[in-house]
């Protein structure tokens, strides 16, 4: 049996939506790739006036001034589908704030090789985007790359207004999603709960935090999708949930109940192999999951 697993929670309203703007301020998007990033070097522009914005209300660390510039500090990382940038957001001689630029690669160098399985279910507005991503036309390729963003934001913008763990979803333009950037208080980057190595009691403490967190997507009717402890950070202590583009509507998804169970069972396989033995069955028993 788990420990001390909390009960079933009550059922939260609402649904996720692939875009996270209300339809009386939705807009175009923004013509714009993540390729089109500056490297590092002097500081450019903002790019906040042309994004689509995160959630009300901001935090108060946040740089949204339209005097503010952005300069290039660095990767942070670099993966498959997408690469993770440092930028520092500033006024000169005011305000500034770091944040994380995740920006999914161009359809010449990146493609989601499992991409059919998350994306069932999602839905896309008019029958030529349907073809053109299904038969992986230049087109559709490129649609592709702006639907996972977009599918980050919006995971992230409603997990955020349902107070969860994840980074604060500044701002989505194009292919580029600007996060806030967890660090430690040496500045470092949060490490990812796979690198590090804990007393039971730590252990323990981000296991509840997890069911916490597995709990809230499943009365929102969701999987991450891709859940292992490379997908968690543990910010000064705590757990946060990060990298969610192929968050799962597990109703709408014929395999989302597999991919809700898939995730279960990795994390509880990592957390037993440290000693705090835990059971996918029980959980998911306690998550309301078949």
């Amino acid at each position: 049996m788990p420990h001390d697993i909390p009960g079933p929670r009550r059922s939260r309203p609402g649904r996720f939506d692939d875009d996270p703007t209300p339809r009386s301020r939705r807009r175009a998007p923004a013509v714009w790739d993540a390729t089109d990033a500056p490297v590092p070097g002097g500081p450019t522009p903002s790019t906040w006036p042309d994004a689509v914005h995160g959630p009300v209300p901001r935090p108060g660390w946040l740089v949204t001034d339209a005097a503010a510039t952005d300069t290039e500090l660095g990767v942070l990382k670099t993966g498959k589908e997408a690469d993770v940038n440092l930028i520092e957001r500033a006024v000169p001689g005011g305000p500034s704030c770091l944040l994380a630029a995740k920006r999914y690669r161009s359809p010449e160098h990146r493609l989601f090789h499992r991409d059919a399985g998350y994306t069932e279910g999602r839905r896309v507005r008019r029958s030529r985007e349907t073809r053109a991503m299904a038969h992986r036309t230049e087109f559709g390729r490129q649609l592709l790359a702006g639907q996972w963003a977009a599918a980050e934001f919006a995971a992230l913008t409603r997990l955020t207004e349902l107070g969860a763990p994840v980074p604060y979803p500044v701002q989505l333009l194009g292919t580029e999603v600007l996060l806030e950037y967890l660090d430690e208080p040496d500045g470092s980057a949060a490490p990812r709960l796979a690198q590090l190595r804990l007393d039971r009691a730590h252990l323990a403490r981000l296991w509840h935090q997890l069911v916490d967190v597995l709990g809230l997507l499943a009365d929102e009717g969701l999987a991450h999708g891709d859940l292992s402890p490379y997908n968690l950070l543990v910010h000064r202590g705590d757990l946060v949930v990060i990298d969610l583009p192929q968050v799962v509507d597990v109703v709408a998804n014929p395999r989302g109940a597999e991919i809700a169970r898939r995730d279960v069972t990795v994390m509880c396989t990592w957390f037993t192999s440290r000693g705090l033995v835990q059971d996918p069955d029980d959980v998911l028993a306690v998550l309301g999951r078949p």
